[in-house]
């Protein structure tokens, strides 16, 4: 005999109302939503008759009150890297092999998900501020637009963050890189280099940048300054600086720029910066002509030779000339390693040098590259590159 579901107990008709018991609870306490305030609220709904339900409706009530709600699943999954929602009917994920559809149950109102999702990132979203960007409690770092923005109904975008460091060692199990690559990373970090990592989105740069902080000195402080936090190094001295955006009224934002010029006087080891994408490129090569060794940024890039226009294009924004940047770069960066992700397979394609020709303009020759056989090769810029991690 089939017995019927206990509406009071998980999934039954109660666990809404159940629900909108711990939203009154925690809209009382008038603090902001998190695990311990969720789990307390959770104790006081009434009726509960045992762990499994308490546990239960502790996960549920955290995943619709500071979590993704019905999406939160799919964050949850370690081979989720993003989770895309196109209006009411539309949901991919990506899973290391491109976009792929799923079916999510329950999604209900997007643009109420996108606003609450906005709110527990600390940001405005709705008619006026039709655009928002931050990240969620666990780190998820989330972005929504509001329609007439979105033509049909609003959009979502999740990107999650690796839980776990991944060592040089395990890269290089997985192919990430091969033995030379792993070798040459790593005596880039001993010797100090100034490196810049380029690449696209989801090529794995945030993923190689805290492998190789990890094997910064323990006794060296590494400042890192992002957008949002995404570098998590296994490092015991890791100081972290981030973007504040304006208000509604345009007022109080502090920029990657100023955060540059603020982590140069906190007597740093390493000066990161997570993503080099505006006018903050002049405070960059500035803090590394200057001193400041050691210091890594990532930059978006199809391929190594794309890095010197990527950087005149950046510099131009901060109103520097071609050959400014040019002086300052070639000056400032000892490698630039690119990386490739094709076929859903993330691996380090290029290890390039910058230059100077004749006329003063920025060349990036290479000085290794996948060959044939999908192992590193040296390439005509090798020597140089070999010179300069012997620190010469």
């Amino acid at each position: 005999m089939t017995t019927a579901p206990d509406p009071a107990g998980p999934g039954g008709t109660a666990e809404p109302d159940r629900l909108a018991h711990i939203r009154t609870e925690l809209v009382r306490a008038g603090t902001a939503p998190d695990g311990p305030r969720v789990a307390a609220a959770v104790r006081s709904v009434p009726g509960l008759r045992s762990d499994a339900e308490r546990w239960h409706l502790a996960r549920t009530a955290g995943h619709a009150v500071t979590g993704a709600g019905v999406l939160q699943p799919l964050l949850e999954d370690p081979q989720v890297t993003d989770v895309l929602v196109n209006g009411t009917d539309e949901v991919w994920v990506d899973r290391g092999d491109g976009l792929q559809p799923v079916q999510v149950e329950g999604l209900g109102d997007v643009r109420q998900l996108a606003t609450r999702l906005a709110a527990a990132a600390g940001q405005r979203l709705d008619d006026a501020a039709p655009v928002a960007e931050g990240r969620l409690p666990d780190g998820t770092r989330v972005h929504a637009v509001l329609s007439p923005l979105a033509t049909r109904a609003a959009v979502i975008s999740l990107r999650t963050t690796r839980r776990r460091v991944l060592s040089l060692q395990e890269m290089r199990s997985s192919g990430f890189v091969d033995e030379a690559g792993a070798q040459i990373m790593a005596q880039l970090v001993q010797v100090r280099a100034n490196v810049m990592v380029s690449g696209a989105t989801g090529a794995g740069k945030t993923t190689l940048l805290a492998a190789m902080l990890s094997l910064v000195p323990p006794n060296e402080r590494i400042v890192c300054i992002e957008e949002a936090v995404e570098l998590m190094p296994d490092h015991p001295h890791v100081v972290h600086l981030q973007v504040r955006r304006p208000n509604v009224q345009g007022a109080g934002g502090v920029g990657l720029a100023e955060l540059v010029r603020t982590a140069m006087r906190m007597r740093p080891d390493r000066l990161v910066l997570g993503e080099c994408r505006g006018a903050e490129v002049r405070e960059v090569l500035g803090a590394l002509n200057t001193g400041h060794d050691g210091g890594w940024a990532t930059v978006h890039a199809n391929a190594a030779g794309d890095v010197p226009a990527r950087l005149v294009a950046l510099g131009s924004l901060a109103g520097l000339d071609p050959s400014a940047v040019a002086v300052q770069a070639a000056s400032a960066l000892d490698a630039i390693v690119h990386l490739r992700r094709q076929g859903g397979r993330r691996y380090l394609d290029q290890i390039a040098i910058l230059t100077l020709d004749d006329h003063g303009a920025m060349r990036c020759p290479v000085a290794m590259s996948v060959g044939p056989c999908g192992t590193l090769q040296p390439g005509p810029a090798w020597p140089d590159l070999a010179a300069r991690l012997d620190g010469t």
